[in-house]
């Protein structure tokens, strides 16, 4: 991979009742080569489970160390990754009153995915008519939709 190329990823998650049953969606484009990903989660799972799943999945479809743009409409991924994240680590994955982090499995995968590659986190506004983001948004209510036995192939 030339050093000056960038992925981009898009991603998204959904889920049907919160908790319900779930989906992740993700577009990631390298160049003129794009890749849709997405999954589901019978459950029940939750919305945040989801949009943390997204772009766990995306990273972990990367076959070498690259530098990573990732666009998600969620602030609950994109504080907590930025911000939320470091002192978790350094209390023991605990919150600031003492309490367990939620989904603290998925933010330890994130932390994971993160640090193999080069990253930048973008926030972007759902459902606002972006095309990348509705195409993940898209492909994580197909997720939902498999996780539910709604969607044949």
């Amino acid at each position: 991979m030339q050093p000056d190329q960038i992925v981009e990823i898009y991603t998204d998650g959904a889920c049907s009742g919160n908790p319900g049953p779930g989906g992740w969606g993700a577009v990631l484009r390298y160049g003129e080569h794009e890749r849709e990903l997405h999954g589901g989660d019978a459950g029940p799972t939750t919305n945040n489970r989801m949009e943390l799943t997204a772009p766990i999945k995306a990273l972990e479809a990367l076959k070498r160390r690259s530098t990573v743009r990732i666009y998600t409409d969620s602030t609950y991924v994109r504080n907590g990754i930025l911000s939320w994240l470091p002192k978790w680590k350094r209390n023991g994955w605990m919150t600031s009153s003492r309490e367990p982090v939620k989904n603290a499995d998925l933010w330890r995968e994130l932390d994971a995915a993160v640090a193999r590659h080069e990253v930048e986190w973008h926030w972007v506004k759902g459902h606002s008519g972006h095309p990348e983001n509705d195409r993940a948004d898209r492909l994580a209510v197909l997720g939902v939709s498999e996780a539910r036995g709604l969607h044949t192939g």
